[in-house]
């Protein structure tokens, strides 16, 4: 049996960070070659980290990383290396893919298809490629795309497969959301029996603003059939043994793509047999449907984190179930010792506030200081009284206790620089049940891409998963949610039921239902005039908020880009 031995570095970049890329790098060659693997394959623009967004722009770091390249090849010895970087110069530049063998550059791939949807804003900086390359490694033909470029039947892939390739690697920066992990490992199996060739897909992992990158890299043989997959989330070297005399039927012919315009040869190393033992690979089974979502959140919040140097992190601890799970968020995230808690009780706050925080704590092995507010509030009633003499109290009387947490928040960060994680749920933000200057006041919105609902799901998962186990009292889960704001105050007062509201949010925010289709799918017109009128009036509050992890398939901000000054109502 013939064999090629294929590896895939699923890594941890850091955008801009080129020397400490280039160095993951380096040390994945070797790890490679120790393993050895005929061609080891790194993520999407791996030197630069993804997405770069407008360092683009800056010619420097154009260069830098092109000089970091000069690196990745001398380091090629014995051992062909695929790796992301930006390509080109003044005139134009390319999300390109660069092969390099016994350290010489032997070809580059500049990406076809660039994404422009949802968080995607590749047809800003690049210019897309059209020559689809082949690469003969140790006799063997291996088709080079990166990322969007598989998702097309007709694009790259069936395009190689026509001139002779056998193994396809596809590199990636493919951000993570609920579901999608799923999805995409069936389209590349669709893609794999549909060519009848290996797929090697490597991703990268990590946090990176608002987006997170789950890995979950995967090697499939002609059938679609996974030989190796990695574990989301976590970095790993992912090898396998492919058995290049194989052949796959090949189930479908697709025409090519007139984004494709030719094909390039590229002889790198010719066939010889390798003395090595048989490699053992695995395929890691992927995490449930709510694990997914939490390791992810664990993730996203640890790199933001410590990817901004900042030492710890601080939260506000109400006793309620979305400052909990941001508390245990955080714990998983970074260590107890790295998270400090503070409680805020007013004259609203009820016992269950304090003591279910307290009991958190306790099993979580944090720090929490108790600072209470109310001679803080007293004082900010009296100074504000000349100006509210004589009016009916609303709204803002009580978002005067929100202002004053905020405010004392964000005096223990710039004092002790920790940083503020934020509790406010997608569906508080969605519809503006939040308050600029308070409970919004942060640095990192650990779930504000989470609904209400998925907050519970999330809490009772926890619960029973990873150490220490239950960490999130039952009354937590179980007592209504409130603000406690004012006496007796529970959420339902003031917004529809969460299970209710959550579904008209998805296919009004996620789905962009319009107001006929939402009656159409059986919610009761003055529900979904409501949560229209709501989220589109509060956008402005939206764009003052912290950032936030991406959870779902279309978040509030990168996804979802609504106008402030909007008079469009849709019905």
């Amino acid at each position: 049996m013939r064999t090629f031995r294929l590896a895939l570095a699923q890594v941890n970049p850091t955008v801009g960070d080129i020397a400490g890329n280039t160095k993951i790098v380096l040390e994945r060659i070797e790890q490679a070659r120790d393993n050895k693997a005929d061609l080891v394959a790194f993520p999407e623009l791996m030197l630069t980290g993804y997405p770069p967004e407008d360092l683009l722009m800056k010619p420097s770091f154009i260069r830098d990383n092109q000089a970091a390249l000069e690196k990745v090849v001398a380091a090629a010895r014995g051992i062909t290396v695929i790796t992301g970087f930006v390509d080109g110069g003044s005139d134009a530049i390319y999300n390109a893919a660069a092969v390099a063998h016994d350290s010489q550059l032997v070809g580059t791939y500049h990406k076809v298809f660039l994404p422009n949807y949802g968080v995607f804003d590749e047809m800003r900086y690049f210019k897309p490629g059209s020559v689809c390359p082949i690469y003969t490694i140790n006799g063997v033909g291996v088709g080079v795309n990166i990322c969007e470029d598989i998702w097309y039947p007709e694009g790259p892939v069936s395009v190689q497969r026509d001139a002779a390739a056998k193994v396809i690697v596809n590199i990636n920066g493919s951000p993570f959301h609920a579901g999608k992990c799923a999805d995409r490992e069936q389209m590349l199996a669709n893609r794999a029996s549909d060519n009848g060739l290996y797929i090697g897909y490597v991703n990268m992992v990590g946090g990176q603003d608002e987006l997170v990158f789950d890995g979950a890299s995967v090697i499939l043989d002609g059938h679609g059939t996974p030989l190796a997959r990695a574990a989301q989330f976590q970095e790993e070297m992912l090898v396998a043994d492919l058995d290049v005399d194989l052949d796959f039927p090949r189930r479908v012919h697709a025409p090519r793509s007139q984004a494709v315009t030719g094909t390039e040869h590229f002889e790198v190393s010719t066939y010889k047999d390798i003395e090595r033992p048989p490699i053992a690979s695995h395929v890691t089974e992927p995490l449930d449907d709510i694990g997914e979502v939490y390791q992810a959140l664990v993730l996203g919040t640890r790199d933001y984190v410590q990817k901004n140097g900042f030492s710890k992190a601080l939260i506000s601890l109400s006793g309620g179930i979305d400052s909990s799970l941001t508390c245990v968020v955080a714990v998983d995230a970074l260590g107890a010792e790295n998270v400090e808690g503070i409680t805020m009780p007013s004259r609203y706050s009820s016992d269950g506030s304090v003591s279910d925080s307290e009991d958190m704590v306790k099993i979580l092995g944090i720090k929490m200081r108790t600072l209470p507010i109310e001679s803080v509030h007293g004082a900010m009633e009296g100074a504000l009284d000349p100006f509210f003499k004589g009016t009916e109290p609303n709204i803002a009387e009580q978002n005067i206790q929100a202002r004053i947490r905020g405010n004392l928040l964000m005096a223990v960060s710039n004092k002790f620089g920790w940083l503020v994680l934020t509790t406010g749920n997608k569906s508080e933000i969605a519809m503006g049940y939040s308050t600029l200057y308070g409970d919004m006041a942060g640095g990192f919105a650990v779930i504000k891409d989470v609904p209400k609902t998925l907050v519970y799901k999330l809490c009772e998962w926890r619960n029973t998963h990873g150490e220490p186990a239950s960490p999130i009292p039952q009354n937590v889960i179980t007592k209504p949610p409130s603000a406690e704001l004012k006496p007796d105050q529970r959420d339902d007062d003031d917004l529809p039921p969460y299970d209710l509201l959550d579904k008209v949010l998805e296919a009004y925010v996620e789905e962009d239902r319009s107001y006929e289709e939402m009656l159409g799918m059986g919610f009761e017109a003055a529900v979904v005039e409501r949560v229209m009128r709501s989220v589109d009036r509060n956008e402005f509050k939206r764009r003052q908020g912290a950032v936030g992890i991406k959870i779902t398939p279309r978040a509030f901000g990168r996804d979802r880009r609504m106008p402030i000054i909007n008079r469009y109502r849709g019905h």
